[in-house]
């Protein structure tokens, strides 16, 4: 994206119903009405041929086909899928195994040649959820999940406990940031009763320090709340123990949580933790059509799997659902070039499944494939639309040769479809990651996850300041009431555009020497998949 749109044009644009008319892409000579120009520098477009009109065609036709309602049954498909397996899609879990099922199923009826690539991980969760209960004096079950008000820490070892909340040298309201000692010194533990739980706030140490002193002192489990001040509140980290050794439950909770365990002397809790760490198959699905060029193959993909706090409507069946139907639409056309179609499995776990697949390809079919679209959450209910930042000048990060090219063509759909748009950071955090890790031109969109929406981008694109783009983000309530159909509709339209352009022309886009970006070394963060945190508080 062009800093200047950061600056003030996005607020220029109004948003009205999306209309869409063919668009003059790649595979055409001049700029999409009301769509920028190309400012690379270069022209990059193919001269013109008979294939242009056709190409042309072909968007329109598909836009036209794809709508948010047809996408809106899969994600309904895929909560019924969730509903009658536990509550979820993980990988590794049968409700995974039906949702590669009912993809496979679709996309053979449709045409295309399918495969099912299976795959080993290590499964990091637990066997029955997670229980973190206050019982007197009142009543009330919290809520697991990052974003939510407890998590287990790495490392903690599974058990059960019930007793009295003792507080450990608690500062509340907080001080100034990160300045507690809470649980940091043998000594914060005089006086307290083994067998009760202790109650500790996050600080100047690490939370294997604490946890230790509360295991020396007799505790019967760990809880150990964020600070509090602005930006020390949340569940928003992944606190670990640091290694084995931690003989007691440990829970990290966000701030309220804490607080509220610690307003009334004699608050009693029971809780539990189930984990389990095993091997286990999981699958890609790779849908291919059987005409096109299979020397240009265009790929577009998105991850399959929830987290297994619930059903990941929003996250990933949104981008799944989006390129299944687009696929599905699109399987009587004849393209120029060949289509594949990619739904992941394991990006929970640290982008698994695409990073299974790059893995496998010999260097001959990599270079095959032109360029990659990636879609990990399309229609998130505090949305913004964002476009991966290709060229890198709104982030700093850029990704290889034509991934600016992909970019601009996404801004193109948004301008001329008079919707606000905005760069969203190119660092690996999705299934584009292994791909631009070996050189291949990607691109996609992303409404927002974890994120709190700014009071800027509020005013562009609607919605509430201050509280996450998707609020329901890995979390039990990423159900079918958690997608907005305005933005599940807009951004399927935009799939629909790329795919159907891109696969009868794809410019010069995927023609440069294949070469690792130097910005790929961000792929190792998977920011994604929350990356384990340091031990310190």
């Amino acid at each position: 994206m062009r800093s200047r749109l950061r600056k003030g044009v996005l607020g220029a644009l109004t948003a009205v119903a999306v209309a869409v008319s063919p668009l003059t892409l790649t595979g055409t000579a001049s700029a999409a009405p009301g769509g920028p120009a190309h400012e690379h520098g270069k022209d990059h477009h193919p001269g013109k041929g008979p294939g242009k009109d056709h190409g042309k065609d072909a968007v329109r036709k598909l836009v036209k086909a794809v709508s948010g309602k047809n996408v809106k049954k899969h994600l309904k498909a895929l909560q019924a899928i969730a509903d009658a397996n536990g509550g979820n899609r993980v990988a590794g879990s049968p409700g995974f195994d039906a949702s590669r099922d009912y993809v496979a199923k679709k996309l053979r009826a449709a045409g295309y040649d399918v495969t099912i690539q299976p795959f080993e991980f290590t499964f990091d969760g637990y066997i029955t959820p997670p229980v973190l209960q206050q019982t007197a004096p009142a009543q009330k079950t919290y809520t697991f999940g990052f974003f939510s008000d407890y998590v287990a820490m790495g490392d903690a070892p599974a058990g059960s406990a019930a007793g009295t909340v003792q507080a450990v040298d608690l500062t509340l309201p907080p001080g100034p940031d990160n300045t507690s000692t809470s649980g940091c010194e043998a000594s914060d533990f005089a006086g307290f009763v083994p067998g009760n739980v202790a109650l500790m706030q996050r600080g100047v140490c690490n939370f294997r320090v604490k946890v230790d002193n509360a295991m020396a002192a007799g505790a019967s489990a760990a809880i150990v709340f964020n600070e509090g001040q602005p930006g020390r509140t949340d569940v928003d980290l992944n606190p670990t123990l640091g290694g084995p050794g931690v003989t007691i439950p440990s829970f990290f909770t966000s701030f309220a949580v804490g607080q509220e365990l610690a307003a009334a002397s004699g608050t009693t809790i029971s809780m539990n933790w189930d984990p389990i760490v095993e091997q286990r198959t999981t699958y890609n699905v790779i849908a291919q059509s059987k005409k096109g060029d299979p020397n240009n193959v265009v790929m577009l993909g998105s991850h399959l799997d929830s987290v297994q706090e619930g059903p990941g409507i929003n996250d990933n069946g949104s981008g799944s659902a989006g390129i299944l139907e687009v696929a599905l639409q699109f399987a009587k056309t004849k393209p120029k070039n060949q289509m594949r179609f990619a739904f992941w499995g394991a990006e929970e776990f640290g982008l698994l499944g695409s990073d299974h697949y790059v893995a496998t390809l010999s260097e001959e079919e990599r270079a095959k494939i032109a360029l990659y679209l990636n879609f990990d959450m399309i229609a998130s209910t505090n949305y913004t639309f964002g476009i991966y930042d290709g060229d890198g000048d709104a982030f700093g990060t850029a990704g290889p040769t034509g991934s600016d090219v992909i970019e601009e063509d996404f801004e193109k759909f948004f301008a001329a479809n008079r919707q606000p748009f905005t760069a969203t950071a190119f660092t690996g955090r999705s299934d584009y990651g292994p791909f631009i890790a070996v050189g291949i031109p990607s691109g996609g969109l992303f409404t927002g996850a974890e994120v709190r929406k700014t009071e800027e981008e509020a005013a562009i694109f609607g919605g509430t300041a201050g509280i996450p783009l998707d609020p329901c983000y890995h979390s039990a309530c990423d159900t079918i009431a958690n997608i907005s159909d305005k933005a599940l509709d807009v951004n399927s339209d935009a799939i629909a555009t790329l795919a159907a352009t891109y696969a009868f022309d794809t410019g010069t886009i995927g023609t440069a020497e294949r070469a690792p970006a130097a910005a790929a070394k961000a792929v190792a963060g998977h920011g994604h998949t929350h990356k384990p945190a340091d031990a310190a508080s």
